[in-house]
């Protein structure tokens, strides 16, 4: 069996390490993977191969930046391309971005069968390009790998119910694998003079919060008046929105923020563990949180990860800075963590055992 997987954007090599692992532990599936691009900044793309140990991509497109129309119509010309040449028997995409829906889409066009990882999610509000990109992968997709119950009750309210499986999540059992070698190779914190608990780590990287100068001031400002250290390790475009607006110069100067290039997954997950919040607007970075056991502060009005917000671990907050002041200052946990939400961590293991069960055949 011949399997084509499609990643473009970091979780997606987070995800994708986890499946290329189980999947290059069985003699009779051979896995091209395809990188799209989508992030092409050394360490927004590279780096993460680098400490994740994925193999190195049989092609990357090298589509780059561009609006969303750009992007996907690149990725659909070149990934067809590639799909044509290789002729796999299965397309394996991940997640929720361009990359996904452009994978899922030469799939579907090409009469292959689509395998989507992290089918299921949604967060009702069709103004985020990811919604879009969830729903219209999952309605083409012929296997549903879900990371969880809710996941799986939402397509059956959307009238999908063949090929559905809650194998869990794929991120979960990639931070039980990395997060011991984290502790052991990062030197982050010392490099930063940081110590545990004593900071909030931050990231900011949605259009909907970059793009709008509005909110994007008030999160800078209120990353810049509240008490406590913040570690900000700043996507490309967000510095180039920051830079744009007119913002760049004061928050770098903020006495208490620490503005820092993206890091790699090691170094990430050692800020993450070392946390005594996070603050982010990114679906991946709210559910890591929740896996670290830290509270997390989310920069949207509505998110695909529900379940987190009814178990009181995360806190929406929008752009309002005085919400996002006040869960700095006050939000806690008061509840006990849960183990079994997002799996056994042993969802890469589920993922290719289905594959070569052929049951979706059926």
């Amino acid at each position: 069996m011949k399997c084509l997987s499609v990643v473009g954007a970091r979780p997606q090599f987070i995800k994708s390490a986890v499946v290329s692992r189980e999947i290059r532990r069985i003699k009779d599936i051979t896995e091209t993977l395809i990188h799209t691009g989508q992030h092409y900044d050394v360490n927004m793309s590279r780096v993460f191969f680098d400490d994740m140990e994925i193999p190195r991509p049989d092609y990357n497109l090298n589509v780059g930046s561009g609006t969303h129309g750009i992007q996907t119509g690149l990725m659909l010309i070149r990934l067809e391309e590639c799909v044509l040449k290789e002729k796999p028997d299965i397309i394996l995409v991940y997640g929720d971005t361009n990359s996904t829906l452009a994978g899922a889409l030469v799939g579907a066009k090409l009469h292959i069968p689509v395998a989507h990882v992290e089918a299921g999610l949604r967060s009702f509000d069709m103004r985020m390009p990811e919604e879009i990109n969830r729903v219209l992968t999952d309605r083409i997709s012929s296997i549903l790998f879900c990371p969880s119950e809710v996941a799986v009750t939402n397509l059956k309210k959307e009238g999908i119910i063949k090929g559905i499986y809650n194998v869990g999540d794929v991120m979960y059992d990639a931070m039980l694998f990395y997060q011991e070698l984290a502790m052991k190779k990062s030197n982050i914190l010392k490099k930063f003079h940081l110590e545990d608990r004593e900071y909030i780590l931050a990231t900011v990287h949605r259009d909907f919060n970059t793009d709008n100068r509005d909110n994007l001031k008030n999160i800078i400002d209120a990353f810049i008046e509240c008490d406590e250290t913040i570690v900000f390790p700043a996507h490309p475009r967000t510095v180039k929105m920051l830079k744009g607006f007119g913002l760049y110069d004061r928050i770098l100067s903020a006495r208490n923020v620490k503005l820092i290039e993206p890091v790699g997954y090691l170094d990430f997950i050692r800020l993450e563990m070392g946390a005594k919040k996070i603050i982010t607007d990114s679906g991946g970075v709210q559910k890591e949180a929740y896996f670290h056991h830290i509270p997390c502060i989310t920069l949207r009005d509505r998110t695909e990860w529900v379940e987190l917000v009814e178990k009181g671990w995360n806190v929406l907050v929008g752009t309002d800075k005085e919400r996002i002041l006040i869960a700095i200052r006050d939000f806690s946990v008061n509840q006990q963590y849960e183990n079994n939400i997002y799996g056994d961590g042993k969802a890469g293991k589920k993922i290719v055992e289905v594959i070569r069960g052929q049951e979706w055949r059926a």
